[in-house]
């Protein structure tokens, strides 16, 4: 993105996830704006959370949390809650279990880095403040939850956009 010229306005990112792309073409301001579309609905939730405003909230739950098996399990284990606590249970799913892996029947990390178990990929401090810097782009982002193949079709023709397209991978190729 860098290299092109005229610089492109908008990155349109229809498979999300985690969004790294589309948040350092904002963070290094390669793009003014970003069109992140995720379908899923757990990361979904931690998106729409962001760009809803949440994300200092987040940030605040994730220092806050005494983060022990046990606390997991019964954090992961309520239903019925709001989009914010939905994005932070998202979060938790993410940092505790095996390869960060958010499907049903995907097991907690047991060893981790340094035996640390499912400690080992949970930086509170770190993820705070990632939360915390989206607060300084979140008006950059437009986030959907659909599929993200619409997005391609209707930025197709923009001359100003540009797109990263890392589609899902699914089970037999």
């Amino acid at each position: 993105i860098k290299n092109l010229y005229p610089k492109p306005k908008l990155l349109v990112e229809p498979f999300a996830g985690g969004g790294i792309i589309s948040l350092t073409a904002l963070f290094d301001k390669l793009v003014d704006r970003v069109v992140m579309v995720e379908l899923d609905d757990d990361i979904a939730a931690v998106w729409r959370t962001v760009v809803k405003g949440d994300a200092n909230w987040l940030a605040n739950r994730i220092i806050n949390f005494d983060l022990t098996k046990e606390s997991v399990i019964n954090e992961i284990s309520r239903a019925n809650v709001s989009l914010k606590e939905k994005a932070f249970q998202t979060i938790l799913k993410n940092r505790t279990l095996h390869g960060g892996i958010l499907a049903k029947g995907s097991g907690f990390i047991k060893y981790g880095e340094n035996g640390k178990g499912i400690r080992s990929r949970w930086y509170p401090n770190t993820l705070a403040r990632r939360f915390n810097d989206l607060t300084l782009i979140a008006e950059s982002i437009e986030f959907r939850q659909e599929d993200g193949i619409a997005a391609i079709y209707e930025h197709s023709k923009d001359t100003q956009a540009v797109f990263f397209i890392d589609p899902p991978y699914t089970a037999g190729g």
